[in-house]
């Protein structure tokens, strides 16, 4: 089916929340670790019937990504805050997986080039579900893949979304490795930041 793609995002809401990690059972840490999420509703335009070229709605999605990861970097205080980072979807009923995959350029993109081009790959998760579905969005170090003690994640998830003709889009940051890491591995200050991995 041919379909014109749309060059506005129909948005009905948008949420940012922080969790703040002060322990994990061990010692209380100096400096709390924080994770924020902001999560989008807006409307699939391409719910219930299948087009066959969808990808240009990537570009149209590309302020939405970056509205929302600047509202993230000001909630953790600024890109130097920053060292972790994730996005999903979740797809309403009426849509298909691929609908959640089209968040992948304009929503890890935007985290990247916000935070000063950022060598790792954005993590990534979707999947099709209704009203109240939580994600569990995987979190990365933001220029090395393999440091393991930023190995973590975010649940998202709003009460009424996504119906079933929307996309619940979410991008997540942390400011740093899980509270009480000590599982080894390749340290954040032993970073080259060349390949993304190491």
């Amino acid at each position: 089916m041919t379909t014109a793609i749309p060059t506005s995002v129909d948005l009905r809401k948008l949420s940012v929340s922080v969790e703040e990690v002060f322990h994990e059972g061990g010692p209380v840490a100096a400096v709390p670790l924080k994770k924020a999420a902001c999560v989008a509703v807006i409307q699939n335009p391409f719910a219930g019937q299948y087009v066959e070229s969808i990808e240009g709605f990537m570009d149209t999605l590309k302020p939405l990504g970056l509205t929302m990861a600047q509202r993230l970097i000001d909630t953790l205080g600024g890109p130097e805050q920053v060292q972790g980072f994730g996005k999903g979807a979740i797809v309403g009923a009426h849509g298909e997986i691929e609908h959640g995959a089209l968040w992948h350029v304009p929503g890890g993109y935007a985290m990247r080039e916000l935070l000063g081009d950022s060598k790792a790959i954005v993590p990534s998760t979707k999947k099709v579900a209704g009203p109240g579905a939580q994600l569990d969005i995987p979190l990365t170090h933001i220029n090395a893949s393999y440091v393991r003690s930023h190995f973590d994640a975010v649940t998202v998830g709003l009460n009424d979304a996504p119906r079933a003709n929307e996309l619940l889009l979410a991008l997540v940051m942390s400011t740093g490795a899980r509270v009480h890491e000590r599982v080894g591995g390749l340290k954040a200050d032993d970073i080259l930041g060349v390949d993304g991995l190491r």
